[in-house]
């Protein structure tokens, strides 16, 4: 599965507009629906005031952000999971993500379409309705995939016996949890399941069971007070389904990325009350969702974020950089960037006996500047 962030929805919700902003990548946007067939992929760097620091610190001739993936992916509708609407082929690209960002409308404007049930009747502006939508059809395709390995699963024990049954018993049990609520169109996530059982159940890459973040797409009146009825709705179907929440204005965030001057971007910013971009918010968020985390390497030609998974050891993070670093890992010498910022400089840290060496067992912890030493 590729670490990227599908961005889904009904049609005409706000995906591509947000895409674009986030990339500054022409992903078609139009007032129809389908405008988006294939899915659109762009990486997007990550904006991380830690690295500002460090750069403020060495003044690097070259600094290089972490990014993240998304990928634009065309709108459902009810019955994609029957193949409506090239429902199929868009599912397809839902589970080749590892997070997905549902774009929900939580704006009146009467020049644009809004459908649900198909691309050619209009529907009314409700949450409620669009999420469920979504939910169902997500679910519908997870249930093929459950019935899909049943079969499968039964051949199984049939030639290898009782021994595979008992093997098998952490997928049973999380199947068991999981079906009622697909069968309700409800999302797998919702499920109480063990760290066994979602190991056990980790290949079938249900649909439902993706971290999710719901971004409310809001219309630039709202941007003020942050919230709105329709916003409110869709906070309460988050918790509800262990869900993320993140309220952006698309269209506010569109023009926003047309600017390339920093001081007329903040000052945009400050005109409705925001300190940083909904664009950056969100791409952090999806970072985290996907596991990933930061170290840093530092010095006068370059700082650079790096990323790794969340629990990876020393010579893992090494590998990231070259994977001879790794093959001939010595050690790390190391120093957070907490650490950086109270004491101003590497030599400072050193006096103050916070600059550290770690072995092969070192798990890397988010926010490390690293020097690695190694052997090939």
């Amino acid at each position: 599965m590729k670490l990227t962030c599908g961005i889904v929805g009904l049609p005409n919700v706000g995906k591509s507009t947000i895409f674009s902003a986030l990339t500054k990548a022409p992903a078609e946007a139009a007032n129809y629906p389908f405008c988006t067939i294939d899915p659109n992929v762009g990486i997007v760097d990550l904006p991380d005031e830690r690295l500002d620091f460090m750069c403020s610190i060495f003044e690097p001739k070259k600094k290089v952000p972490a990014t993240v993936d998304f990928v634009d992916i065309a709108g459902l509708i009810k019955g994609a999971s029957q193949g409506e609407g090239l429902g199929n082929k868009f599912l397809a690209n839902i589970r080749e993500t590892a997070v997905i960002a549902h774009v929900v409308r939580c704006f009146d404007n009467p020049d644009i379409q809004h459908v649900r049930d198909d691309a050619k009747t209009e529907a009314p502006i409700d949450p409620l309705s669009d999420i469920l939508t979504i939910n169902f059809e997500l679910a519908q395709a997870d249930l093929d995939t459950i019935e899909k390995r049943a079969e499968k699963i039964t051949k199984q024990i049939r030639a290898m016996g009782k021994d595979e049954e008992k093997r098998l018993a952490p997928y049973f049990s999380a199947i068991e949890k999981i079906k009622p609520l697909l069968m309700e169109g409800k999302c797998a996530r919702m499920a109480e399941l063990s760290d066994e059982e979602k190991a056990a159940i980790y290949d079938l890459h249900l649909l439902t069971i993706k971290p999710q973040v719901f971004v409310c797409n809001i219309d630039e009146d709202t941007i003020a007070a942050g919230t709105n009825d329709y916003v409110e709705t869709v906070r309460k179907i988050a918790e509800e389904q262990k869900s993320e929440i993140l309220v952006i204005c698309g269209k506010f965030e569109s023009d926003l990325s047309d600017i390339t001057d920093e001081a007329d971007k903040k000052e945009f910013m400050d005109s409705v009350g925001l300190k940083e971009s909904g664009l950056t918010v969100l791409a952090r968020t999806v970072y985290h969702l996907m596991g990933l985390r930061t170290f840093f390497t530092g010095g006068p030609d370059e700082c650079r974020a790096w990323t790794i998974h969340a629990g990876d050891k020393a010579p893992q993070a090494a590998g990231v950089i070259h994977t001879d670093f790794e093959k001939g890992f010595i050690k790390a010498e190391c120093y957070s960037i907490d650490d950086l910022r109270a004491l101003k400089s590497e030599a400072a840290i050193k006096s103050a006996g916070k600059y550290r060496q770690e072995g092969k067992e070192y798990v890397v912890q988010d926010g490390d500047v690293i020097f690695f030493k190694f052997n090939v």
